[in-house]
Parts: structure tokens; sequence; C-alpha cells
């Protein structure tokens, strides 16, 4: 099975400092959708792993972060795009959990769930925990300049072969020439 694992906010959505918690909130980077499309087109799997440390905080309840995965399921089904799995941490940073990013746990519920070894699995996303839980994991790092992605590159310290796109769809664009 061939398969690739996506940030959420600030790869396949608009981020925001105030966090997303509402449907009304979550709006799609312009064709990030149509690149999920694209990969399913080619016989991809797309799962999504993202922090929603807002649950934890209460910013937003269960019912807000369901209506806005629905929301994003739907968004995405209008264009002709699957997201197969969707894994969220809730846990603030304080927490001691092994599911939140940079700690690879949601990557290797997804590789369990979906019985996919991650070597090499294109792992996209903005944020440096998106990247570091992407190599702890086996996976390839792919960094995308949307969202955070200009300060994390600017940041520096990149796992060692993170590669760098303008966007999701750059991304998927190289994951499919390369095929």
């Amino acid at each position: 099975m061939k398969l690739v694992i996506l940030d959420r906010d600030g790869t396949i959505n608009f981020d925001s400092e105030r966090f997303i918690k509402t449907p009304d909130e979550w709006r799609p980077i312009p064709g990030a959708l149509e690149a999920i499309a694209r990969l399913n087109g080619a016989g991809y799997h797309v799962a999504v792993a993202t922090n929603q440390s807002g649950v934890e905080r209460g910013l937003l309840d269960m019912n807000a972060l369901n209506a806005i995965h629905g929301k994003m399921l739907k968004a995405a089904q209008q264009v002709g795009a699957r997201i197969d799995v969707i894994y969220y941490c809730p846990h603030s940073s304080d927490t001691d959990c092994r599911c939140r990013k940079p700690l690879p746990g949601m990557f290797i519920d997804i590789s369990q769930r979906l019985g996919v070894a991650l070597d090499d699995v294109p792992c996209i996303g903005d944020g440096l925990r998106d990247l570091q839980a992407a190599a702890a994991a086996g996976g390839r790092p792919m960094l995308v300049l949307t969202g955070k992605g200009a300060t994390t590159l600017a940041g520096g310290d990149l796992p060692p072969g993170t590669l760098t796109f303008a966007d999701l769809s750059a991304a998927v664009d190289a994951i499919l020439s390369a095929e």
C-alpha cells in the first residue's frame, strides 16, 4: 500500500495562532485538496496526523473537532479526494503522552492500523515537530512553506534529508514525478 501522512493546520488548511476552533475557521489552502485527490488517483492512501492541544486547553471540545474534520472530509470529497484516517493528539505540550508530535506515536499508530511500514513514507508538514516525528518514525520528512513553514525553514535544525516545497501541491508533484 502506498501511503502519505499529512499534517493538517498549515499544510492542508490555513493555520491560526488562535487555533482552528470551529468549522467556519477551517479554510483549505488553495490547491491542497486537489493535491490529495491527485495522490488518491495515483493509488496513495492519505492519513492526517495533527496536534490539537486546543482540546485539552478547553478552546474546543470533541464535538467541534469532529465537526471541523467532517468539514475537511466533505470538502475533500467534493474535489474527488479521500482522507483515509485522521489521528489527532488532544494533549498540550505539558502532558506526558506518546502521541504529541515531535514524538512518533501517531505515525506508529497509523502504520499499525494500515499495515504499512513507514520506511520512506512521505510525511508532509509545516512545523519542525511534524518533521521530527516523521524522521523518528522512519518516514521521509517533507516541509511545506505554507503555514509556519517559512519560519521553520529559517530556524534550521531540520532532520537530515528533509525536502522543502512551496506548498502541498508542489510536494505532491515531486512525489508523483519520482514514481
